[in-house]
C-alpha cells in the first residue's frame, strides 16, 4: 500500500509542478507583449486570445501554420482555443512567433468563441519587432523579422471590426509569397 500512496503523492506533485510551468509559459508570453508596449491594451480590451507559441513551416507551393491558446473575458481564463493556417503560393523555411488577439467589446469576443472563427486573408496582424514600421498579414503574405522578445516594440496597430493582433517573431528564417487565413476553435472550460 506505501509504495502506491508514495506514486500517488509523487505523481500529484509532478503534476503541479508542470501545470506551474505551463502556466508561466502564458504569463511570460503576456508579459513580452506588456514590455513591448501593448501594456494598455490587456487593461482597455474587453478580452484577448493569447498564443505563447504558434509554428510556421512551408516548402514550395503549401505550407501551414498551428498554435495553441487561452481565451481570457475581462482578465479571467474561460477556454482554449486552436489556430490552424493553410497557405498556397511559394514559400520555404519555417518560423515561431507568438500571437494576441485584442477584443475590443463583448460582440468581438462572443464572435471568436461561437465555434469556429476565421481571419480572412485580408486581415492584419501587427508585427512587433525591433524595426519601426514593420507589419505582417495573417495570411502570411510577408516574411517577418523581430528583433526578439527582449527588445520588442510595437509599430502601428489598432483594432478592425473589434479586434486587433499583435504578433512578435521567435526565431526562424521563412522567405513566401502566399496567401491564406487564419482559423480558430475555441473549448470553454
Amino acid at each position: 500500500m506505501k509504495p502506491i500512496r508514495k506514486a500517488l503523492i509523487a505523481g500529484l506533485f509532478m503534476l503541479l509542478v508542470c501545470s506551474d510551468v505551463y502556466a508561466d509559459e502564458y504569463a511570460d508570453t503576456k508579459k513580452m507583449f506588456e514590455g513591448a508596449g501593448i501594456a494598455n491594451l490587456f487593461d482597455s480590451a474587453y478580452g484577448y486570445a493569447l498564443f505563447p507559441t504558434i509554428g510556421k513551416a512551408g516548402a514550395f507551393l503549401v505550407g501551414g501554420a498551428y498554435g495553441e491558446g487561452r481565451v481570457f473575458e475581462q482578465g479571467k481564463y474561460i477556454g482554449n482555443t486552436k489556430m490552424m493556417q493553410a497557405t498556397v503560393g511559394f514559400q520555404l523555411g519555417g518560423a515561431g512567433f507568438s500571437q494576441v488577439v485584442f477584443f475590443q467589446d463583448k460582440r468581438a469576443l462572443t464572435e471568436f468563441t461561437n465555434g469556429n472563427f476565421e481571419f480572412g486573408a485580408e486581415a492584419q496582424a501587427t508585427a512587433i519587432t525591433a524595426a519601426a514600421g514593420a507589419s505582417a498579414n495573417t495570411a502570411g503574405s510577408s516574411a517577418t523579422a523581430s528583433g526578439g522578445k527582449n527588445n520588442a516594440s510595437t509599430a502601428g496597430g489598432g483594432y478592425n471590426k473589434g479586434m486587433a493582433t499583435y504578433t512578435i517573431t521567435k526565431g526562424g528564417l521563412m522567405y513566401e509569397v502566399s496567401i491564406g487565413g487564419q482559423k480558430f476553435s475555441f473549448t470553454k472550460l
